[in-house]
């Protein structure tokens, strides 16, 4: 552990500490560790320790493809592991997570899977950020405001800075808050509303992995594969 920021993995993983290394030692990030070891201290929160920086472990740097983005963690038992709208194996699908799958099947015409764990989508490099990592559990966005935000912004943005170009998925307003972040001159940008039952009916028939896949040829990269393979294959 880092002395000074004991929430923290002493290291980020090692393809994002060149781009990332100098935000764990500034003041809001110190702050920001302490606020979180508090909150472990005398309260149950997700995901565990070793999951905060998931996302960027499964997809290096110079790997993404595809940038999706998250609000907080899933706050219920068993369900966040550090990778937006992703759950492990054997954990019951979530609704957004549910309506991403429909609409591949109706978009795609692939079969809807048995789990929701989505490292082959994020081993392609589709980084699954959430805007912030960590949550008390069941209060959702309990640790929003407390300078997560302000960490994945540079995360964003060191994505927007690389010479090679990616795909920028914005669902939802929140999501779409991030646009200035980008660099729309070099970056593609699918935007739409977010996949929640709330707003599904607008997400629904809006091709999201037509566009990401389009976006990504015209790029010159190779279209992600969609397909999560099931438990029981």
């Amino acid at each position: 552990m880092h002395p000074e920021v004991p929430d923290v993995p002493s290291i980020l993983p090692e393809s994002w500490l060149p781009v990332l290394g100098e935000e764990l030692e500034k003041p809001y990030f110190k702050q920001l560790t302490e606020f979180v070891e508090k909150e472990r201290a005398e309260h149950e929160v997700f995901p565990p320790r070793g999951e905060v920086f998931s996302a960027l472990e499964a997809t290096p740097y110079e790997d993404v493809e595809v940038v999706i983005l998250g609000q907080d963690p899933y706050h219920d038992n068993g369900q966040a592991h550090g990778m937006c709208f992703s759950v492990r194996p054997g954990v019951r699908i979530p609704p957004s997570l549910r309506n991403i799958f429909k609409e591949m099947h109706e978009e795609l015409g692939l079969p809807i899977p048995d789990n929701g764990y989505l490292m082959p989508w994020a081993k392609q490099g589709v980084l699954l950020l959430n805007t912030v990592l960590t949550v008390r559990a069941h209060e959702a966005n309990s640790h929003k405001g407390k300078g997560w935000e302000r960490f994945t912004d540079e995360v964003i943005r060191a994505v927007s800075d690389r010479e090679d170009p990616a795909v920028f998925v914005l669902w939802g307003n929140h999501a779409k808050k991030k646009l200035p972040l980008i660099d729309t001159e070099r970056h593609a940008v699918v935007q739409g509303a977010h996949p929640s039952p709330l707003s599904a009916k607008r997400f629904f028939g809006s091709r999201p992995f037509t566009q990401i896949n389009e976006a990504i040829e015209a790029q010159g990269h190779t279209p992600i594969d969609w397909r999560i393979p099931n438990l029981a294959d």
